[in-house]
């Protein structure tokens, strides 16, 4: 599905994450900003984005993570909210704040031994934070199944395109220990919950995100993770305002 117009000034605000911390993953938490739409009232997202490919994660990981920052890997739901992530990530990458290929993981897999149902395989797959979305944007062909049980949205703006078009937000099956980049998505009740939370000392390393354009990089050896983050000085939370819709689908003020 192509992407729309963009939003206006998104490409100025931050939609990044970091994975941080040595050690076991519940050591780990994601900080940065995130981007909300509608004051509250509908969900808010961060994008994980890592520059060095060998500090991706695996399905597992990207979906524990988000959890422990009281999120969940990202469903979506209609294609209103696929074009709100494909803005996201179109003005992230025209920004200059070193985005570039690498496909990133959403909350969509196929549980157990679907296969051996009567079911098509199409229908096996489930959303990871329990919505119940039909909706979906595989690409051409897609899914394959077999071995591959996690979906990843396609982000490879400089690969020739294949028989679907460009490789470009489109979704495909891939094998759940495969190392991508990823994306959280949080309900207006998490965000207040976790922004009250965030005000209490927390009881594991937090690193701060950077300005836009500037690679996360520190000087200790024992960090596993290196990302990029664009920041521009606001605090944990960038609201915009949604006009409505035909639909009832959110839209773009």
């Amino acid at each position: 599905m192509g992407a729309g117009g963009g939003l206006a000034g998104l490409a100025a605000v931050v939609a990044a994450a970091v994975l941080c911390g040595p050690g076991a993953l519940a050591g780990r938490v994601l900080s940065g900003q995130k981007v909300c739409y509608g004051a509250f009232k509908n969900s808010c997202y961060k994008l994980a984005y890592f520059q060095d490919l060998s500090r991706r994660v695996g399905f597992q990981e990207a979906r524990q993570a988000c959890e422990i920052d009281g999120g969940a890997l990202l469903s979506l739901e209609s294609e209103a909210e696929q074009q709100l992530i494909e803005n996201m990530l179109q003005n992230l990458t025209k920004s200059g704040s070193g985005i570039s290929d690498g496909d990133f993981w959403i909350g969509l897999w196929r549980g157990g031994d679907g296969l051996a149902t009567s079911s098509p395989c199409p229908d096996l797959y489930q959303w990871a934070d329990g919505s119940m979305s039909p909706f979906r944007n595989w690409y051409t062909d897609e899914p394959s199944c077999g071995s591959e049980a996690c979906v990843v949205m396609y982000h490879q703006p400089t690969a020739n395109p294949g028989l679907g078009g460009p490789y470009l937000y489109q979704w495909n099956d891939d094998r759940c220990n495969m190392k991508h980049n990823f994306i959280c998505k949080y309900t207006p009740d998490n965000v207040l919950e976790k922004e009250l939370g965030d005000r209490a000392e927390p009881e594991y390393d937090v690193f701060p995100t950077v300005p836009a354009g500037n690679p996360y990089d520190t000087s200790k050896p024992e960090d596993q993770y290196h990302v990029i983050a664009t920041e521009t000085g606001f605090h944990n939370m960038v609201t915009f305002p949604l006009k409505a819709t035909t639909h009832g689908q959110p839209g773009h003020a």
